[in-house]
């Protein structure tokens, strides 16, 4: 009796070691993700500032290459954190530019309503899509009465 219950244990430990790892994964995937599209605003960033000094709005630009540099290094520090620490990253950047945090914050309220949006907008045509009949109104489908 006493062996089971260690047995039981023993596997209990296991699949939750098993459940943490794959969590893990799975957090890892996600913040890389992350990185990326951090990573991408703040090549954007440093285009448009690029665009911007090159016209007529010199400081403007300045600034937002500054910022965009800024924010490429906040990816690059986002890569193989944890939550905590990107959370941590985030703070210290909302603390040294504000701005740009709230800038960035708005861009990302933006593209994820603009993402679900988009989402809403398709759902309903694929559900009719699934609800239609096979062929077309009027045909008996190969089928007859009688």
């Amino acid at each position: 009796m006493a062996d089971d219950v260690i047995a039981a244990k023993d596997t209990i430990k296991e699949g939750a070691d098993t459940a943490v790892e794959r969590v893990k994964e799975v957090v890892s995937e996600q913040t890389t993700f992350a990185a990326r599209q951090v990573g991408g605003i703040a090549t954007a960033l440093e285009k448009v500032g690029a665009e911007l000094e090159a016209s007529d709005q010199p400081e403007v630009g300045r600034y937002a290459r500054q910022i965009g540099r800024s924010v490429q290094s906040v990816a690059r520090q986002m890569k193989d954190k944890n939550i905590g620490e990107i959370a941590a990253l985030a703070e210290e950047f909302g603390r040294k530019q504000p701005l740009a945090f709230l800038g960035i914050a708005a861009l990302a309220g933006l593209s994820a309503s603009r993402f679900l949006t988009a989402s809403a907008k398709r759902s309903p045509t694929q559900t009719t899509r699934r609800t239609l009949p096979a062929t077309p109104t009027g045909s008996s489908g190969g089928y007859t009465n009688g």
